[in-house]
């Protein structure tokens, strides 16, 4: 089983992450890890903070030679803007200089405020921050790399912001990411992309913030990953579950689910063909993904598909949203923190992570193996013996 646990605060030192689970021999680059992460500081519309802060990365443990060791991988994501924090979030006893005493609405600050028995929103905010995706992508670069060695791909693309949506039959294939990510909103549609460009304009200039929905897809996923004898073993929600954790989604539809809910089951449903001869091992296929490649909790050889909605940012650059100072009772308006007005492109690289790693750990349990060789081996060996190979991408 692949599993992880990351640590570490907004503006601490570091962010760490463990992994376990890997397998052995599986190759490990700091620079790969470091495109992942580049990656998710892409897109028009984000803040400052993304031309200060530079992802260093520190690999402490479980790779060897660019090779992992099958023991548990440990990285840091060094802070580089930690020498302005050294004193503010300093680990040693001591009195923050300046409590921040109004929550955000639509943040994290007052309901952990009151859960863990705060006076201070910093102590929650700087762990509920989106930085912490970051951590994420670490793994996310990981789990890409076992399953490129099964021919999994995963893309996204942002296929909405604010009001402004691209067209339904604009899907980027498995060989598209570079395109994508040349987009300044990770658009793969360039009209849509110029007339999003518009709309984050008009929010930045009234201190606004705004949200969206990306698409992410898995390309070439074998059949049978995830089970229907469990509900906690269904893939479908447990990919729905690992997208709805990343911070400020509060949507996710797999497939077509949304409107297939208003359509009858003579259309809704994807047809099942033969890819050749049956006689000479042919492999099934469907005629459509409107399931989004999941059939009762597993793969089904299609492309796996998952729309992600993020809510607008609950800190503005003009604070107008209405709180409660904690420390006084008064009302007034919430703090403001250095802010995005967008951060959707990037929603799409932390969505690409999490579909990697449930996809991953799904594929370690069906294969297993110790090293990459035999885990490469299993697979290879399930799928002749089931006569199938994963289907082709087909954009419907």
């Amino acid at each position: 089983m692949l599993r992880f646990l990351t640590a570490g605060e907004s503006h601490g030192p570091s962010l760490t992450v463990i992994v376990e689970g890997l397998p052995s021999g599986l190759p490990i680059t700091e620079e790969a890890i470091s495109d992942q992460l580049a990656r998710r500081r892409l897109g028009y519309g984000r803040g400052p903070r993304m031309r200060f802060e530079r992802d260093v990365l520190r690999l402490t443990g479980g790779i060897r030679h660019g090779r992992t060791l099958g023991s548990p991988v440990s990285i840091e994501v060094l802070n580089s803007e930690w020498p302005k924090w050294e004193v503010e979030m300093s680990a040693a006893p001591g009195t923050p200089s300046d409590k921040l005493t109004t929550p955000r609405p639509g943040h994290a600050d007052l309901v952990g405020m009151q859960k863990y028995a705060f006076d201070d929103a910093r102590d929650v905010l700087e762990r509920a921050s989106a930085r912490e995706t970051a951590a994420r992508v670490v793994v996310g670069a990981l789990a890409r790399a076992l399953l490129a060695h099964i021919g999994v791909q995963v893309v996204s693309h942002v296929v909405r912001i604010g009001t402004v949506a691209s067209p339904p039959d604009r899907r980027p294939g498995p060989d598209d990411l570079d395109q994508v990510d040349e987009s300044e909103v990770r658009c793969y549609d360039q009209a849509t992309a110029l007339a999003m460009i518009d709309e984050i304009k008009a929010a930045a200039k009234e201190g606004d913030s705004l949200g969206g929905i990306v698409e992410v897809v898995a390309y070439g996923v074998p059949v049978g990953l995830g089970s229907h004898v469990h509900w906690d073993r269904k893939l479908d929600g447990l990919i729905a579950g690992a997208l709805m954790s990343i911070q400020a989604v509060k949507a996710v539809e797999i497939g077509d689910g949304i409107a297939q809910a208003s359509q009858r089951g003579s259309v809704a449903h994807d047809a099942i063909a033969l890819d050749g001869d049956f006689a000479r091992g042919g492999g099934f296929i469907r005629r459509s993904d409107h399931a989004g490649g999941l059939e009762g909790g597993m793969t089904s050889g299609s492309p796996v598909i998952a729309k992600v909605a993020m809510k607008p940012l609950s800190t503005l650059n003009r604070p107008v949203l209405e709180t409660v100072d904690v420390a006084t009772g008064e009302s007034t308006v919430s703090f403001k923190e250095r802010t995005d007005v967008t951060a959707v492109p990037a929603l799409g690289v932390v969505a690409e992570a999490m579909l990697s790693i449930v996809l991953a750990n799904e594929a370690m349990r069906k294969f297993g193996g110790d090293s990459v060789e035999e885990f490469v081996r299993n697979h290879d060996s399930y799928l002749a013996n089931i006569g199938s190979t994963a289907s082709a991408a087909r954009p419907h």
